[in-house]
């Protein structure tokens, strides 16, 4: 990767220096910002980037900063002559928003995929996107990464998970709304499994009003996933009817991004929930003995080094013979 520089913003520092390891060739600039007494800013690449593919890493994530810095970073590359300006972004924020669910709001996904791609961005490199679709919104490539990718071993060699669901055999896929279902499904069909689903009805956004199971569950080994914690209330209320309407012998939860807002830790320790596996790709707040981190950054430098050298992505997860 010796034309190509990697940069972070500042709250996704911890991301590069977990991820510097797997690169092949990895190259650096530092990147300087200057902050103002009204607290604007300004940003600045320390050395020449001209003709060289700039890969920036930054989850989209509060306070607002993370995203400005983004859109500066961008346009300070673009103005610099970069080759490309490719925005690897581990959790894409701002996607709840991605229809009109009601009169007079905003789909401010749709706003989010202009402000980067007028800024600059050349792709877009993210994982478990709230709703697949999103990519629609985007007039430059999107490549999808998969947190299945590193759950579904780490699942599958947990020796608490082996030894409650008898070898995997009695192993069950819970999806925890009906917009996780498809996520749910690809899960099923790497373990082999069956799946059912909890609907869910809100009034409120963090607020469900009503919750029902779809499917049986009894004596089996539940795994939840699902793509964000944000303050937990879904997962925790769908841990609870499993266990006890479905009868099931323990529920696992895999999250992607841990928001981790609100009571989350209070509503994970006092859950039905046995373990919660959770990625990298945000800085988790606080911890909790319920929580396993699992490393997204292999997957993250593998994207990176394909992308780099014009590999497909989509074969780390459809394996073809």
């Amino acid at each position: 990767m010796e034309n190509s520089v990697i940069v972070s913003g500042n709250y996704s520092k911890y991301f590069l220096d977990r991820i510097k390891d797997n690169l092949f060739g990895y190259s650096g600039v530092d990147v300087r910002i200057d902050i103002f007494k009204d607290e604007e800013f300004c940003v600045e690449y320390s050395d020449s980037i001209r003709g060289k593919d700039v890969f920036i890493i930054q989850s989209i994530v509060q306070p607002e900063r993370n995203l400005m810095e983004i859109l500066l970073m961008i346009d300070a590359a673009k103005r610099s002559s970069a080759k490309q300006v490719i925005v690897v972004a581990p959790y894409l924020g701002w996607s709840r928003q991605d229809r009109k669910s009601k009169p007079r709001v905003p789909i401010t996904a749709k706003l989010i995929a202009d402000m980067l791609t007028v800024a600059g961005m050349t792709r877009l490199i993210t994982m478990d996107m709230h709703a697949g679709q999103i990519q629609a919104f985007y007039n430059v490539p999107v490549d999808h990464l998969y947190g299945s990718y590193f759950f579904v071993p780490q699942i599958k060699k947990d020796p608490e998970i082996i030894e409650l669901s008898n070898g995997l055999k009695d192993l069950m896929i819970v999806s925890p709304d009906e917009g996780s279902v498809k996520r749910a499904h690809g899960y099923a069909k790497s373990f082999g499994c069956g799946l059912a689903i909890c609907y869910k009805e809100r009034t409120n956004p963090n607020e469900i009003d009503k919750m029902e199971l779809l499917g049986k569950v009894k004596g089996k080994v539940c795994i939840l996933p699902d793509d964000i914690l944000d303050t937990a209330g879904t997962i925790c209320k769908a841990s609870e009817l499993i266990m006890t309407e479905g009868k099931a012998k323990a529920v696992f939860a895999c999250i992607t991004h841990p928001l981790c807002s609100g009571k989350y830790l209070e509503n994970i320790e006092n859950s039905y929930l046995t373990k919660v596996f959770v990625s990298d790709s945000l800085k988790l707040k606080t911890t909790s003995p319920k929580f396993e981190v699992v490393s997204s950054t292999p997957l993250f430098a593998e994207a990176i080094n394909r992308t780099y050298h014009n590999q497909s992505i989509d074969s780390l997860f459809h394996n073809k013979k």
